[in-house]
Formats: C-alpha cells, structure tokens, sequence
C-alpha cells in the first residue's frame, strides 16, 4: 500500500506541478505585456531588467492563487489516466477500497495546503513587498488615490484621525495630518508634518506645524500655532498598519490581517472588507482538499481510450468556476454585509458537497 501511495504522490505532484508551470508562464506572459508599457517611461529610468525583476517577484501570489486550480487539474488528470490504463482497477484489485483511497488523496490534498498556505503567507506578502519596493523606486512611493491612507486610533477618551499621504519603500511617511479630538467632539489639535518615521514608541515628525487648541468655559477657543523642526507622537499604529491600508489586503499575512482588524475594531471602523479577507486566507488553502476530493471519481470511470482531455477541460472549467465563486462571494459579503467567515467558507462548502456527492453516487453506490 505504502508503494501504491508513493506512486500517486508523484504522479500528481509531477502533474500538479506541470500544470502550475504552464498557468505561471501564462501569468507571466500577459504581467510582462502590461509591464512592458512603462519600460523607458519615468525618465528613462525603467530599464526592461527592473520591469523583468518585477514581473517576477509577481508570480508567487500567482502561485498562491491558482494552487487549488491546478492541483484539481493535475489530479483529474492523474485519475483519469489511471482509469484509461486500468491502473487504478489494480490498485482496488490489490486492496485500496474507497476509504483508503480518500484517506489517500486527504493526505496529499493536506500537502497541497500546507504549501499554499506557506506560499500565501510568507512568500508571497515578501515577494509582494519586495514588489512594491522595486516600482515604488521607479515611479514614487505607495500611496492610495489623492487623499493617501486614513487611519484612526482612540487614547484614553481622545480619538486621532491620521492621515499619510505616501509611504517611502523605507519606511518614510511624506504628507502626515492628524487631527485630535476630546471627548465632546472638540478640536485638540491638528499637524501637518512634511515627512515622519516610525519609532518604537511612535512617530518622529519633521517640518511640523502644529495648532493646539484650548477649550476655556466661554466659548471662544484659544489657538496656539507652533512651528517645529522635529516632533515625537506617541502612537500605537505601526508601519504594518499604514501599509495595509495602502495595499491589496489579498497580499497582506494572515497575522498582519488580524492585527489590523483588531485595530479598526478597536477605533469604530468598518473592518468587513479585511474580515472577509482574513476568513478567505484561512479557508483558501484548505481548498486543496476539495478540490482533490472532487477529483477521485475521475478514478472510477470506466473508458479505454481517448476522453482524458474532456475531463481535463471540465476540471480547467471547475477550478475557474470556483476562483470566481470566491470573487463573487468577497464582493457580495462585503456589499450585503454578510458574515464574514460565512463569506468567505461558501465556496468551498459548496465544492465539498459536490465532491462528497461525487464520491458517493460514483465510487460508494456504483
């Protein structure tokens, strides 16, 4: 049994990894094309090396995204040629029942999402940044639309509205606001700082105005307006934070995910988009289950020749049809405010389904 299963392993790992090459170099072709529009544009200062750099420093977001696709494909394949060359009727002849056939094919769907999940939070969030790092070095530094990021923090019963107008790949903020309130509502102080960094207990400001404003018993506010060359604000909002509301969440760790929603949630800000996306990094990799669940009944079917490349094709339809299911389900949780986890699990509670009814009308019944 032992050697049965070591060679499904590496059939469907030389299949799965044969399939993801071809989507990756697909991928890769169109990023280049696209990316190939700004080469010698910002001066001449984008040469096609830094274009190829960036391109592929892309691709392991790819990867993470297309896993649960190409491991349905390879896997369809290697059962489908399986059952064509009457493989996988020795297979059953010498003892792998249904059971340890799904225990088989659970045990390398978990492979699968061990490594995607790896791949999606680790190497592709560095590969994202390192990204970002090599463009943002071509055309100016991160920022989201005209206004920059928006953040909120509450200290004791004062609340602070932050505003970055871009972030430097080194971590240098340019264009900082915050605004202070008290409790009733009233205006403690604003400033406007051309450039900051972050400290370990804060912002270091620099070219800073500041206004601070006093709340006597009348009603005439008093203004103090300071003009400083350095400034130090305590905060608790870390680079991690600025940086996740500049970029794709989809690109972010699941721990700095978390982190931020705990953080919006904590200042009274809607953190449904990231919740949805935080749910949708826990439940994505386990996808891979799924999908090579789904596959298994491919082994079971009874053909001698030709047809492998329909049931290939319908495989390429099913991975598709589930990546924009989990599209659809993101953007519909968000707008309907459904719940988040809920959002994020339906697609792959309904794929189960259908691979479990799969396997029992195919395999169990038949």
């Amino acid at each position: 049994m032992k050697t049965l299963r070591r060679y499904i392993f590496r059939e469907v790992a030389l299949s799965v990894g044969f399939a993801t090459l071809a989507f990756v170099a697909l991928f890769f072709f169109f990023d280049m094309v696209d990316e190939l529009r700004s080469v010698g544009v910002a001066g001449g200062s984008y040469p096609l090396s830094t274009a190829l750099l960036y391109v592929l420093l892309r691709q392991p977001q790819h990867i993470y995204e297309l896993l649960p696709i190409t491991v349905l494909i390879g896997t369809i394949f290697v059962m489908a040629r399986l059952a064509q060359n009457s493989e996988f009727t020795i297979m059953r002849t010498s003892g792998m029942g249904p059971w340890k056939a799904l225990g088989t094919v659970l045990i390398l769907g978990l492979l699968f999402a061990t490594g995607t999940f790896a791949i999606g939070d680790y190497i592709a969030p560095a590969s994202e940044r390192a990204a970002q790092i090599v463009q943002a070095r071509q055309f100016g530094p991160l920022s989201a639309g005209a206004t920059g990021a928006w953040l909120k923090e509450q200290q004791g019963s004062d609340a602070y509205a932050v505003n970055v107008r871009a972030l430097e790949p080194d971590g240098l903020m340019r264009g900082v606001r915050i605004f202070g309130f008290d409790a009733d509502g009233h205006v403690l102080m604003t400033v406007h700082a051309q450039q900051g960094r972050f400290n370990a207990d804060g912002w270091d400001l620099t070219g800073v105005q500041r206004n601070v404003f006093a709340h006597p018993a009348s009603d005439q506010a008093q203004v103090q307006r300071l003009a400083e060359d350095t400034w130090h604000w305590p905060t608790q909002i870390t680079p991690t934070m600025v940086a996740a509301s500049l970029l794709n969440p989809q690109k972010m760790a699941t721990l700095d995910l978390f982190n931020y929603v705990r953080h919006l949630q904590a200042n009274g800000q809607s953190a449904q988009r990231y919740e949805i996306e935080l749910w949708h990094k826990v439940f994505y990799p386990l996808s891979c289950l799924v999908m090579v669940v789904l596959s298994l009944p491919f082994g079971y079917l009874h053909f001698r020749s030709g047809g492998i490349a329909g049931y290939v094709f319908g495989g390429v339809m099913a991975g598709i049809s589930f990546f924009l299911l989990n599209n659809v389900f993101g953007f519909a949780g968000n707008l309907q405010n459904w719940s988040p986890w809920l959002s994020a699990a339906a697609p792959g509670l309904i794929y189960s389904v259908l691979s479990l009814a799969a396997f029992s009308w195919l395999v169990l019944r038949r």
